[in-house]
């Protein structure tokens, strides 16, 4: 189980949440939705304000939005015209029985109460429906992106997400990996805006939060590949992890 104080925390920062969290690049949801003729009917579980159902929705798809913390659904209302985010989550997903020719999780697989999510996910998906959950991971192979998250107290990394994830319980095939590459550009004040939408800065202390900014602000002034720059370009590892309901 989860802490539901950091998974419910992203609310209170919504709209910086949307503007600074990176996107999803194109071919990373093009391979989570291999097969599916355009318009499928794609379930976003945890989503959001709404980034990866923009993408998706931008693919040609329908798109049903899934979000527990109404801060973060009101936001998503506000950026996606058009769209309503439904009030549930993984473990009680407001869709009828295999009416979903896809279910995708953007961030937010590694929140789910994973005994209960499996066999909901895999009630709302019709037989041989896609289950594909994605993360942007920053690429810490790079020295500074590695201080970065050191000092900002983010876990979530390519290897940590490989390593413990193997499969989607006895309801889906075996799981398929994709990698994509990519970055954002980010002036240093947007990449601290940034980790201010990071749980573990919601949650922490005024000190601890404190602490985390200063230690950035000497990051971005010494480190020889940050110092002087105006902009930093952020680079990412999006990982899918991808797997088909047993018909």
């Amino acid at each position: 189980m989860t802490d539901p104080t950091h998974a419910l925390s992203f609310g209170a920062a919504a709209a910086e949440y949307d503007r600074f969290r990176p996107r999803y690049p194109e071919a990373a949801l093009r391979w989570a939705l291999d097969g599916l003729a355009a318009p499928a009917r794609v379930v976003d579980l945890g989503a959001g304000t709404g980034i990866l159902s923009r993408g998706v929705r931008e693919l040609g798809h329908e798109v049903v939005p899934v979000e527990p913390d109404p801060g973060m659904r009101a936001q998503l209302g506000a950026a996606t015209p058009g769209t309503t985010a439904l009030a549930g989550s993984a473990e009680d997903v407001p869709v009828p029985d295999g009416s979903a020719d896809a279910v995708l999780a953007g961030q937010a697989y590694h929140w789910f109460d994973r005994e209960k999510a499996h066999p909901e996910i895999a009630r709302v998906l019709r037989p041989g429906g896609t289950f594909a959950p994605i993360w942007n991971l920053r690429d810490e192979r790079i020295p500074w992106v590695a201080e970065l998250t050191r000092i900002a107290h983010i876990g979530d990394n390519a290897a940590s997400v490989l390593g413990k994830y193997t499969d989607f319980g006895p309801a889906f095939t075996p799981l398929e990996v994709g990698g994509f590459e990519h970055t954002t550009t980010l002036t240093p004040a947007e990449l601290i805006a940034m980790i201010h939408t990071r749980s573990y800065w919601l949650t922490a202390t005024p000190e601890e939060q404190q602490r985390i900014d200063q230690e950035l602000a000497n990051l971005f002034q010494t480190h020889p590949d940050l110092a002087g720059k105006q902009t930093v370009e952020l680079p990412y590892r999006t990982i899918v992890l991808k797997a088909s309901r047993r018909t």
